[in-house]
């Protein structure tokens, strides 16, 4: 219908000049009209121009003192000839109304506010409620009346939207039905020469391919296992998520009192709760070296128990990993390593921006004869540099497994200051010598987390945004399948 008027009205007339005039004066929805405007205008049937009008509209409480008169005339009206105590008018009044009607009535000196509320004229007039019904009404209203009516939040401005329309390069009185299919029909029919297609849009683009798509951290991981490969470095197998304590803490010479070992911090398995396969020679020189020292140490001095000892958990990091291939290497003649892992690690942590109660932890590890801190620093310069980070820093630390240890520091660029990322250390003569590695035999080793640089390449800034059940698949989609350097 709204096509047909549209059409029909250009047929004799050079332009509809409102079209919102035109809905009005042919009895059809105005949205309608401009949908049928916008779709004509699309295939140049009509050219149409847009009109905006800035008009104002009753709020909600306007529109209440539209139909039932202004508070300060209700108050008026409450006070009787002779007056009315303040506490009786304000019984008789809505607290809203009073409260409005007071403020408005004695600034238009209509009332005398004491202990008696007193009349100061006889008559008043609601040019407040006549002001909005002609607003409503769409006439026109003064500014001075508008600005006052503004400030009382009583109208609020809206913008209307409308178009002028002529006709287009491709006007005819009714639209042509465009084909977009030859049929088998029209074939037969004979109809396909008389038949108008729609034009091919050969930039339109096709369905989105249903495929497979790389997580973020599976990317990064994959350009830090070549980084890895390239040092020389063999990968650890990480396929066990479930640690005993021993190989999670003892043999790391962490002792049982240690707040890493609280429930607080440590996920602890509850079936099966505890393990019953370990090297029992092991054990009893983890258990002396814990209790008396050794090895030039003096231990920590206290009964250490086998029960603490064989508690399962979730890993809290893979340097577990690390202390069962050092204990492997150990068992047979000694050999030089180079081993490397990446996998993930659970802590008992509160999930905030950067936090989550599971992570990936990478972790790189040289075990050799004579190897000192320098080594161990030249190795860290090799490996971030070809992680694109150049600048690094280093700043002593403490790690029960370590000694010297270090944190490391990084400059980033973007963020324009020393950014923290990851630890590293020589392993302690506690952890290593209980194994049976020879007593000239050293483990430099660093670890970080897959996050964090991950995060910072893709400038992803809350953790919960790369990682968990909130992740935005999408942007999974949107990234290229590989990433390009580093």
């Amino acid at each position: 219908m709204a096509e047909e008027a549209i059409l029909g009205y250009l047929q004799h007339n050079q332009e509809i000049s409102d079209s919102g005039r035109f809905a009005a004066e042919h009895g059809i929805d105005h949205d309608e009209i401009v949908n049928v405007v916008k779709s004509l205008n699309g295939f140049r049937y009509v050219d149409a121009q847009d009109i905006k009008r800035e008009t104002w509209i009753l709020t909600e409480e306007g529109k209440a003192y539209a139909s039932a008169g202004s508070p300060e005339v209700h108050l008026f009206l409450a006070i009787p000839p002779g007056g009315i105590a303040k506490e009786e008018l304000q019984k008789k009044l809505d607290p809203s109304v009073y409260k409005i009607g007071c403020a408005q009535a004695a600034k238009n000196k209509w009332v005398e506010m004491g202990k008696l509320v007193t009349r100061k004229v006889q008559h008043v007039d609601d040019k407040v409620k006549a002001l909005l019904l002609q607003i409503e009404e769409g006439k026109v209203v003064g500014q001075d009346d508008i600005k006052a009516l503004k400030a009382r939040k009583l109208i609020a401005p809206q913008t209307w939207k409308g178009y002028s329309v002529k006709k287009g390069p491709n006007y005819a009185p009714k639209r042509k039905k465009v084909a977009t299919d030859l049929t088998r029909d029209n074939l037969q029919r004979g109809d396909w020469k008389e038949l108008e297609f729609k034009e091919y849009n050969f930039t339109a683009k096709g369905l989105p391919v249903e495929s497979g798509h790389l997580h973020p951290l599976l990317k990064v991981r994959k350009q830090l296992k070549d980084i890895f490969c390239q040092m020389g470095f063999e990968e650890m197998p990480t396929n066990k998520f479930v640690e005993s304590s021993f190989w999670n803490f003892d043999a790391l010479f962490q002792p049982q009192q240690h707040p890493a070992r609280d429930s607080h911090d440590t996920f602890f398995l509850e079936a099966p709760s505890t393990t019953k396969e370990l090297p029992e020679d092991y054990v009893d020189r983890v258990k002396n070296v814990h209790e008396s020292g050794g090895y030039g140490s003096r231990g920590y001095g206290y009964d250490w128990k086998r029960e603490e000892a064989n508690k399962n958990l979730l890993r809290t990091h893979t340097t577990a990993v690390s202390s069962r291939m050092l204990y492997a290497l150990a068992q047979k003649p000694f050999v030089p390593k180079k081993y490397f892992s990446i996998d993930r690690v659970f802590r008992n942590e509160a999930v905030d921006r950067t936090h989550l109660a599971e992570f990936h932890q990478i972790e790189g590890l040289i075990c050799d004869r004579g190897l000192t801190l320098g080594d161990l620093i030249g190795v860290l310069n090799d490996f971030f540099s070809r992680l694109g980070m150049s600048k690094l820093r280093f700043k002593p630390a403490y790690n029960p497994y370590t000694e010297p240890s270090m944190e490391i520091f990084s400059y980033h660029e973007g963020f324009g200051k020393w950014v923290e990322v990851g630890n590293s250390g020589m392993f302690r003569p506690e952890m290593l010598l209980p194994m049976g590695l020879p007593a000239d035999v050293s483990v430099i080793a660093w670890g970080l987390s897959l996050e964090r640089p991950t995060m910072i390449l893709y400038g992803i800034d809350n953790i919960r945004d790369l990682f968990g059940p909130k992740v935005d698949i999408g942007l999974i989609k949107k990234n290229p399948i590989c990433r390009l350097g580093i």
